[in-house]
């Protein structure tokens, strides 16, 4: 049966992603959970109550793959009006000694995706002149650090992409918005890291979440196109 008000998250892990799933539940949406690996979203969303999260697996990179995702969304849930697409490709190392196929396949789920999720949100959303779609972005952004080459083509494509996308489908009502994200993000994986330089020196990725709710209930008088976030410890 077809909800209300639907969310479709691209690339939910236990950070970021859930949270977003989760915010947006709470803000009275019925939320598509996608990610590559079914049983593991599975997981994820096996403890949340109160809250209507659909797990859908999908291979961002593959053009088939998001529309069919979207196709199911549709049937399950109902077209979205608001999608992220949170998806990112990661390959570390010298500009010298890095693999060109592994770097294309990090493009392919950093920038690519984003394209796919972007024309298959772009065009339900425009039938109806409304929608919002949200682009998770990070300092690789801005700038391609050493070491980081293989990351920061994805997201500097991405990031031309949201802005491609935003003044095509603004002025058919379609809010589109980047979000760069400046900074380490709470997890296990950077205990080390808030232990010594403080538990609030991460983003918590409840606050971040937050920031793309206010985001989707912005008028559209008055969008953002851009938004970054970071700690207040981090430099800039």
């Amino acid at each position: 049966m077809a909800s209300a008000k639907v969310a479709v998250v691209v690339g939910v892990g236990p950070g970021l992603g859930l949270a977003l799933a989760r915010r947006f539940a709470a803000g009275g949406f019925a939320v598509a959970v996608a990610g590559r690996d079914r049983q593991k979203l599975d997981r994820l969303i096996e403890g949340e109550t109160g809250a209507t999260l659909r797990p859908y697996a999908c291979d961002a990179s593959d053009g088939p793959s998001v529309a069919s995702l979207f196709q199911s969304v549709a049937s399950d849930l109902g077209d979205p009006s608001l999608v992220v697409y949170n998806a990112s490709g990661m390959v570390r190392g010298s500009v010298l000694d890095l693999d060109p196929a592994l770097v294309e396949k990090a493009w392919r789920v950093g920038c690519l995706g984003g394209l796919h999720v972007g024309q298959q949100a772009g065009r339900r959303m425009v039938a109806k002149g409304s929608g919002t779609i949200l682009f998770t972005g990070a300092t690789a952004s801005l700038r391609g650090g050493a070491n980081f080459a293989g990351f920061a083509i994805g997201k500097f494509g991405l990031r031309a992409l949201s802005q491609s996308l935003a003044r095509d489908l603004g002025p058919r009502g379609i809010h589109v918005a980047h979000v760069i994200v400046d900074g380490h993000i709470a997890s296990e994986r950077h205990r080390d890291y808030q232990a010594s330089h403080g538990a609030d020196s991460a983003l918590d990725p409840a606050a971040i979440a937050e920031a793309y709710w206010q985001l989707h209930l912005q008028p559209r008088s008055a969008w953002t196109q851009e938004l970054d976030l970071r700690p207040w410890v981090e430099k800039f």
